[in-house]
């Protein structure tokens, strides 16, 4: 049996050295197979939808994608530093019990997206084949192909993090060059100079920028948790800017599903404008493609499908199975939560229409999680990259302290500054006919929940640590950066269980 076939049998404990094979690269086609899906080519799309023209949403995805790929790159650091997924190295920062504010989020931003993924591949297949072969499209169709994608997914994941990398070693070329194609295919009356219904002279075009800048940069920020289930695998001696460097180089190939959006959303938006007007992106594309086309958009949709599910799915069974380490294994646990998010994507898309919802929900759930990166990456700096990995496991062994203890299993300096932000944050967001919070409106209607967020987490976070410095014990032999020393010990550990 190859080690792709061979089920995956690591939960959360820290990876031995000896079998950390992986490399940048590795991390590279995972994070790019992940994104490069129909899911990213709808957001691509958002631009047309919110008004802008052509070169306008060329740059707020630029804008975007950059900004989220920066925040995003230290987060894989983590994984390699420690042998474990990011929500249990948060453990440092927010103590062995606050790591669970990661796993919560980890798993809510999993389903969210799992979720968008089967249904938009899962719609795109199913238009395709309709006008290919004349496959009606019907709840049972599409019924029949939600279920195909998520068994698939589900079977990768429970093999494991190997099998994901060989699904995703085909899905970043195989998407990549359909995409190229797809290009091609509309090279034609496809029009540069789109102008879109807002002009820079427009008092709403900075609202739309933004608003599409944002929604570009949440890509990036939603894979923030899941970083470390991949890079746990490379060697910890691995050089930090060739992880990061990856990061960056996968978020920067993920320009390709992004432009194929906004070029093929200006095509809708000229040649089928009721499309736009109903926010179907997926059917205007379908709706103006050329016959030839509808294979590639098949096999999109499919190797897309498969590749951003295994990518959301194995990260919540691993967070799940840290959080129960004594009831579940991993491959238990991906299961459970497999067919719990099976039974959530056909109760959402048939009982109660909850797709725009979801993607909400999606938005939500980033604008919690920016804040936490934050915190985990100015707590990577404060340290100097250094960490006593052992003693993160204190919650999955049932031990009592360590040096992460802190108070009872609780860091109040990450908690008291990420959940302020978070709060706050939620109030800020904008999203029209979606969700606006009760400062929405405060900046003219322009979505800053994550500027405000992300800046009120840093501040906070270093206030904090700076008025209540912690233990002496967290840190390396050259000490915190930037804040005054305290000197403590670290608690015994105590395998009495968890209080």
């Amino acid at each position: 049996m190859s080690q792709s076939t061979r089920i995956e049998t690591f939960g959360v404990e820290q990876i031995p050295d000896n079998q950390r094979g992986a490399t940048p690269i590795d991390l590279f086609r995972l994070i790019f197979g992940g994104a490069n899906t129909f899911a990213t080519a709808v957001l691509g799309s958002f631009p047309v939808l919110f008004g802008l023209s052509f070169q306008a949403g060329v740059w707020a995805i630029i804008l975007g994608v950059a900004v989220g790929a920066v925040i995003l790159a230290p987060m894989g650091l983590f994984g390699a530093l420690n042998g474990t997924n990011n929500a249990v190295s948060s453990g440092a920062h927010f103590g062995v019990h606050g790591r669970i504010v990661g796993s919560f989020l980890s798993l809510l931003t999993a389903v969210a997206f799992f979720s968008l993924s089967v249904w938009s591949s899962g719609d795109a297949l199913v238009g395709g084949a309709k006008r290919l072969i004349g496959l009606p499209e019907s709840n049972l169709t599409l019924g029949l192909a939600y279920g195909l994608f998520a068994v698939l997914v589900l079977v990768v994941c429970i093999y494991g993090f190997r099998f994901m990398l060989w699904v995703n070693k085909i899905a970043v070329w195989a998407s990549s060059l359909l995409f190229l194609l797809g290009l091609f295919a509309f090279a034609g009356p496809f029009d540069a100079d789109y102008a879109g219904a807002v002009s820079l002279e427009q008092p709403g075009f900075w609202a739309a920028f933004i608003g599409a800048a944002l929604l570009a940069m949440s890509n990036p920020v939603s894979f923030g948790a899941f970083l470390g289930d991949w890079s746990r695998y490379i060697p910890r001696h691995t050089p930090k800017r060739r992880i990061m460097l990856a990061v960056l180089a996968a978020q920067a190939g993920t320009l390709i599903p992004f432009l194929f959006g906004l070029c093929t959303a200006t095509l809708v938006a000229s040649q089928a404008p009721q499309y736009i007007e109903a926010n179907n992106y997926v059917g205007g594309l379908l709706a103006i493609s050329p016959t030839w086309f509808f294979l590639p958009v098949c096999l999109i949709a499919v190797i897309g499908g498969m590749s951003t599910g295994t990518t959301a799915l194995y990260g919540t069974g691993l967070d799940m199975s840290s959080l129960f380490p004594r009831l579940m294994s991993r491959a238990g646990a991906t299961l459970l939560i497999g067919v719990a998010a099976i039974a959530f994507i056909f109760i959402g898309r048939f009982a109660f229409n909850l797709v725009q919802s979801v993607s909400t929900f999606a938005v939500l759930i980033v604008t919690c999680t920016s804040p936490w990166m934050v915190i985990m990456i100015l707590g990577l700096i404060v340290r100097r990259g250094f960490y006593h990995a052992d003693d993160l496991q204190v919650f999955t062994r049932g031990e009592r302290g360590g040096r992460y203890w802190f108070q009872h299993g609780w860091n109040w300096r990450g908690l008291g500054a990420w959940i302020p932000s978070a709060a706050v944050g939620l109030c800020f967001v904008n999203l029209p006919g979606q969700f606006v919070g009760p400062l929405g409106e405060l900046a003219g209607g322009i979505d800053v929940s994550l500027p405000i967020t992300l800046s009120m987490a840093a501040v906070l976070y270093l206030a904090l640590l700076h008025l209540f410095p912690e233990p002496a014990s967290v840190y390396g032999p050259a000490g915190p950066r930037w804040i005054r020393l305290k000197s403590n010990a670290a608690p015994a550990l105590s395998d009495a269980g968890i209080a």
